[in-house]
């Protein structure tokens, strides 16, 4: 599996993709290899290339829950000379350069605090953080983890 977690730590609640990221390195769990960066590009598709599993990570804004997690199909981009792609564009990208399919996830975790230059999550996106990291810990070990995401649209 290859998780990245992306997203802008000087801008107050945008770092939680990298947040989340850093916390799952940390744990050194087998299996896992983790990518933290400001934005997904291009060069994500070769990352994911050989992975079975990807799950990606970032803040969302205006959330209704805590968190929420769904599965993502590959979609191409209409602007691949953007250095920011979406998810979707970049399994697009790794299926046509490197015929690759991961099974794919995007975790959205609530923050309240954007666009101010400030370093330092906000104690809302600490608190939604914490549970979405309870969930993936939980979703890894899940017999379910193999299976379509529906079930675990928000939480």
């Amino acid at each position: 599996m290859h998780l990245i977690g992306y997203g802008n730590p000087g801008r107050c609640d945008d770092g939680l993709g990298q947040a989340f990221a850093m916390r799952i390195a940390a744990r050194n769990l087998p299996g896992i290899e983790v990518t933290a960066d400001y934005q997904l590009s291009v060069d994500h598709a070769l990352l994911i290339a050989e992975a079975q599993q990807v799950v990606f990570v970032d803040a969302l804004m205006h959330a209704d829950a805590p968190f929420g997690f769904a599965g993502v199909q590959p979609a191409p981009s209409h602007d691949l000379s953007s250095h920011s792609l979406s998810p979707a564009a970049v399994l697009a990208l790794a299926a046509t350069l490197f015929d690759a399919a991961p099974q794919a996830f995007v975790l959205g975790i609530g923050g309240g605090e954007f666009g101010e230059v400030k370093e330092g999550l906000s104690p809302v996106a600490e608190d939604n953080l914490c549970r979405a990291e309870a969930f993936f810990l939980d979703w890894l070990r899940s017999p379910k983890r193999q299976a379509d995401a529906s079930g675990y649209a928000h939480a």
